[in-house]
């Protein structure tokens, strides 16, 4: 669940991804544990990036119920999904000065060994930003591939995870290798997306 906020100590709007105590007990305690490293490791990755293309985290933990936040930057803006919906497709100049954005951020997570796994049009937004607009930024790290996983992570893996309209050929492979250039093929999705208004590959299943 996301909730918009203010953040008491900082004195700034702010987002809270919140998952509650109950929706982990429904899930049972293999899954329960999965959703929680995957919170973390979410957590984690994007505290540990410094691109301006990629979102704030200011704070993450444990509620005195037992619920597990993160505390992220409020943007102001829409994602790219939204964007084509309300008004179509974009130009070719104002497509490649936002994937040239979103690009300053993945590359800073490849060079630090990270997958994202789901660059997609509804987790890339375009936002007003200290003045500039059509500033872009990257959420959502929730299904980051670390490429030195520890055995837990690698557990993780085995499951399909990603977005089939925009999965690179090998994400559908299960356990094929997977390295910087799946989230280029998806951002090339999202280019696709953003210049036609439309998926490249449509179909039923």
């Amino acid at each position: 669940m996301l909730f918009r906020s203010d953040h008491r100590l900082l004195a700034r709007p702010a987002a809270v991804k919140l998952i509650r105590p109950k929706i982990l007990t429904d899930h049972g305690q293999p899954e329960a544990e999965r959703l929680l490293r995957l919170f973390l490791r979410e957590a984690r990755t994007t505290a540990s990036l410094g691109s301006p293309h990629t979102i704030v985290l200011y704070d993450f933990g444990i509620t005195r119920e037992g619920a597990f936040y993160y505390v992220m930057e409020l943007l102001n803006g829409v994602d790219l999904k939204t964007l084509v919906d309300r008004f179509g497709p974009q130009s070719p100049e104002r497509t490649a000065f936002l994937m040239e954005q979103v690009c300053h951020s993945l590359a800073e997570a490849h060079d630090r060994d990270f997958v994202h796994r789901d660059v997609k049009p509804a987790n890339i937004f375009t936002c007003e930003l200290g003045g500039d607009f059509d500033f872009a930024k990257v959420l959502d790290f929730g299904l980051v591939l670390d490429r030195h996983p520890t055995a837990e992570e690698l557990e993780d893996e085995r499951r399909f995870v990603g977005t089939p309209a925009i999965m690179a050929p090998e994400m559908v492979r299960f356990q094929a290798p997977l390295d910087r250039r799946a989230d280029l093929y998806a951002l090339g999705c999202v280019g696709y997306w953003l210049l036609t208004g439309k998926r490249v590959f449509e179909a039923e299943t």
